[in-house]
């Protein structure tokens, strides 16, 4: 069988989850060759179960545990506990389930609108987006190998400032970091929930490059697996423009590996810190 990437309309439909009952949520998941399901994908999936327990309140954080792979080829069912419901914040527990096995375990927190003191850190001065091509151009050399993996169509539109993981691959010192442009390869529903999910799946895909570049490696050379996966939502994501993701690992042992990415939208502002270890060995 010849399997493709997944489009972003793919992806958006997949995101919207099918209500069962009041806390009860099924959705189907995105098959791959290996048939395991995508980590950042079934986080983005929960977060949007959460969400719709939680009206007129947005998400402002989400944390989450990787437990099992599951099977990318068939539903899973998200169970959410109202843990509780106060005058601002709102928490959801979320657990994933297939066959009655968990494969997910998260927590959600939802805020009401709220006036206070708002601050952040300067974005990096980098280049615009417009001036860089994208990613399927700066790995055009190595368009022969996998199969064209490296130049294939993705739903978003990714453009490296730092050099991506391929080219990473050859270099005799990995890059500290990799800041990346990214914008959905598409229009996509002004939901403000919906863009977060969105962001939760890239988050989920493209912050293990950096910390398999610290180890000469690349996300199809050496196996990987998400362990647990934080974000932080600081300020709406608008996706009809370009995001800017500052991505670094710290650190790297016991066969670990922590990833942080500070994303920016184009005026500068902070509008996400996720976080994510790895686990690199057998599965």
């Amino acid at each position: 069988m010849t399997y493709r990437s997944p489009t972003l309309a793919d992806l958006i439909a997949t995101l919207q989850v099918e209500r069962v009952d009041e806390n009860h949520f099924v959705a189907d998941q995105l098959d791959n060759p290996a048939h395991h399901i995508v980590g950042g994908h079934i986080a983005g999936q929960a977060l949007m179960a959460a969400s719709l327990t939680a009206p007129g309140r947005s998400p402002h954080s989400v944390h989450v545990y990787y437990v099992r792979a599951g099977d990318a080829r068939r539903p899973v069912d998200f169970l959410v506990d109202v843990a509780r419901d106060g005058g601002t914040l709102s928490t959801r527990k979320i657990t994933a389930r297939q066959d009655d096995q968990i494969l997910l375990e998260a927590l959600a927190s939802f805020s009401a609108p709220l006036d206070s003191l708002d601050y952040q850190q300067v974005m990096p001065d980098v280049p615009a987006p417009e001036s860089l091509p994208p990613v399927q151009e700066q790995l055009a050399d190595y368009a022969d190998e996998l199969g064209g993996h490296w130049v294939r169509p993705q739903p978003f539109d990714l453009r490296y400032v730092d050099a991506p993981p391929r080219v990473a691959l050859d270099l005799p010192e990995p890059p500290p970091r990799m800041r990346m442009w990214w914008r959905p390869n598409g229009s996509v529903p002004a939901d403000d929930v919906l863009n977060d999910c969105l962001l939760t799946y890239l988050s989920g895909t493209t912050m293990v490059e950096v910390a398999l570049a610290r180890r000469h490696a690349t996300p199809v050379s050496t196996f990987n697996a998400l362990i647990d996966h934080a974000l932080w939502f600081h300020r709406p994501v608008d996706l009809s423009d370009w995001v800017l993701s500052d991505q670094v690992s710290p650190t790297g042992i016991g066969g670990r590996g922590l990833t942080t990415s500070t994303m920016y939208n184009r005026a500068g502002q902070l509008v996400c810190i996720a976080t994510q270890e790895l686990y690199f060995g057998r599965g």
